[in-house]
């Protein structure tokens, strides 16, 4: 199944690099799963609601206060 989108914010590096952190959902066995990537597709793991670390490179970043998150809004469902 596809991961959708759900959101996405900014976090920095200890050397004060900006990355972009995309937010995804897929359904596993009837739950969903949240995974984390880097807008040019690098993994991200979550390590607390504010720090992740970037897998290939094992930096740490800590989501940016400046930036916040972007969520996609539920989908509207209209009746026929």
């Amino acid at each position: 199944m596809a991961a959708v989108l759900v959101g996405q914010f900014h976090a920095r590096d200890a050397e004060g690099r900006v990355y972009s952190v995309h937010e995804f959902e897929t359904e596993v066995e009837g739950q969903a799963v949240t995974t984390y990537k880097l807008a040019i597709g690098d993994r991200v793991t979550k390590i607390n609601e504010n720090e992740f670390l970037l897998v290939q490179s094992d930096i740490q970043l800590t989501r940016d206060s400046e930036t916040s998150a972007t969520k996609k809004p539920d989908a509207l469902v209209t009746p026929e």
